[in-house]
């Protein structure tokens, strides 16, 4: 299983941690991904989906502003 967000396409970032003295090691920045049974709108029917905080946040603001979604489209 990649560590990718089915729905905002985040994935890992590669960089460097610096020491004091300019030291560079290699480092990852990984998305804080979890792991939902979502409700898709369109069909009814829970979903089951690797999504992002950050695409969370996305679908909790589309419900409230009453927009309308495919989460199985959205999620290919």
């Amino acid at each position: 299983m990649s560590r990718t967000c089915e729905l905002t396409g985040k994935k890992p970032l590669t960089g460097h941690n610096v020491s004091h003295s300019k030291r560079k090691t290699k480092r990852r920045q990984i998305p804080n991904l979890q792991k939902k049974r979502l409700l898709n709108p369109a069909t009814g029917k829970l979903m089951s989906i690797l999504i992002s905080a950050r695409g969370l946040r996305t679908l909790t603001k589309w419900r409230k502003e009453g927009k309308k979604y495919d989460l199985k489209k959205l999620c290919e």
